[in-house]
């Protein structure tokens, strides 16, 4: 009997129920000589370590315009955001964030200095942003985006930007651009306050 591929596809949850070395069913528990909870074979041995994912991405400028794609994809699908997207095996975060912006915007850029690194603890990620120059103006958006723009600073989308973390990295560049000085800058995102329902 030939199965039938997926209608669509997702990225594997977190938590693993087996075995990926034995296929035994997995024991939740603090390892000898560890201090957190892991996902331990109790069988073969392996431990299944769970850490941080990194999301790579730039601010690309060209002739003092922004570079923002709208999303093809969930989550904020058709919202705006800086080409970004998780870091490969094997690539540093500045080919990382390279590759995403070709891959999401289709243009040239020439990357410049890491600008914001921000740690998103409750979505168990840290947001890596670098500056970035455009070589090139023209753009081809991959499937990934609906649509890529250059946005002046007063046109910027906000109540339409997918990401705090996007949100917050343009704030920092509009203040540093008065400046003229554009620092590192390390911060963390706090878990978004609960919805109120309304009374």
């Amino acid at each position: 009997m030939t199965a039938h591929a997926p209608s669509f596809y997702f990225p594997s949850p977190r938590t693993e129920k087996f075995c990926s070395q034995c296929g035994t069913e997995l024991t939740r528990m603090v390892p000898p000589g560890d201090t957190h909870e892991r996902d331990v074979c109790e069988s073969c041995g392996a431990v299944h370590y769970q850490n941080p994912r990194n999301v790579v991405g730039a601010l690309p400028v060209w002739e003092d315009k922004i570079l923002l794609c709208r999303r093809a994809i969930e989550p904020r699908y058709n919202t705006w955001t800086l080409p970004a997207g998780f870091m490969e095996l094997g690539e540093t975060t500045g080919q990382g964030a390279h590759r995403e912006t070709i891959e999401e915007a289709g243009v040239n850029i020439e990357l410049g200095p890491l600008y914001t690194v921000i740690d998103v603890p409750h979505a168990e990620q840290v947001h890596f942003f670098y500056l970035a120059k455009v070589l090139d103006p023209a753009l081809a958006p991959g499937e990934e985006t609906l649509e890529a723009r250059y946005f002046r600073p007063d046109e910027i989308p906000w109540e339409e930007l997918s990401f705090r973390t996007v949100i917050t990295t343009l704030e920092h560049y509009l203040h540093d651009r008065e400046t003229g000085s554009f620092p590192m800058h390390h911060y963390g995102i706090p878990i978004p306050p609960p919805k109120r329902r309304p009374a």
